[in-house]
């Protein structure tokens, strides 16, 4: 893998699975490091210890092989749940959200990512991008629960109240993002969605919590 003699024998769009996590890996260790300099496709194949032509036959900018790391690192770590209650579902979510933003291995990369994004349009570019694939996810949870919102809710402002607080917390650092404040949180867009505890289950389900 050090070498381009190896990752030749993958033409096309065909990609070694190993190799592709390596590159991945290497460029979130770069973003983490904010010493790294220009995020360039050179720098994250030295980085990931493959040849150049390699990480040029699978990307063409640094930023597409940013969005695909963000990407599978969120969609790992924060799936969808759908028990059939809307306080549950969104208590995992926001859980797995806040804790996985939080993380030791992730909140530098999101703090680089927001460095880089002041200085750079393009990273600007896949910051939005990035946070509008989350955003998508937690508006598709609330509208999975349309029957039990308010008919004049903002859906997009309970969104913006979510990734407001986490963005706030995670670049301010003046209070955690733990689970109590994604319970609170949690409690917060139900009852501003004017969603009754006692209607937080959608009725075509089994209990709240239930598979």
């Amino acid at each position: 893998m050090g070498s381009e003699a190896e990752p030749r024998a993958h033409t096309g769009r065909r990609r070694n699975e190993a190799t592709r996590h390596a590159v991945l890996a290497a460029t979130v260790g770069l973003l983490r490091d904010a010493e790294h300099g220009p995020l360039t496709l050179p720098v994250i194949a030295a980085a990931a210890g493959v040849g150049r032509q390699t990480v040029y036959r699978w990307w063409s900018t640094p930023g597409e092989v940013l969005l695909e790391a963000l990407a599978e690192q969120a969609s790992a770590q924060v799936p969808t749940p759908d028990t059939g209650s809307l306080d549950a579902d969104l208590r995992v979510f926001l859980e797995r959200t806040l804790r996985g933003a939080a993380a030791p291995a992730t909140a530098p990369v999101l703090r680089g990512l927001a460095r880089e994004a002041a200085r750079d349009e393009q990273a600007a570019e896949l910051l939005r991008t990035f946070t509008a694939t989350r955003r998508a996810a937690l508006r598709g949870l609330l509208l999975r629960h349309a029957d039990r919102l308010a008919p004049d809710v903002d859906v997009d402002l309970l969104v913006d109240q979510v990734y407001g607080l986490l963005w706030y917390r995670l670049l301010i650092g003046h209070a955690p993002l733990d689970e109590d404040t994604a319970r609170r949180l949690a409690e917060g867009l139900v009852a501003a969605a004017g969603v009754a505890p006692s209607d937080w289950t959608r009725s075509s389900t089994g209990p709240a919590g239930g598979g």
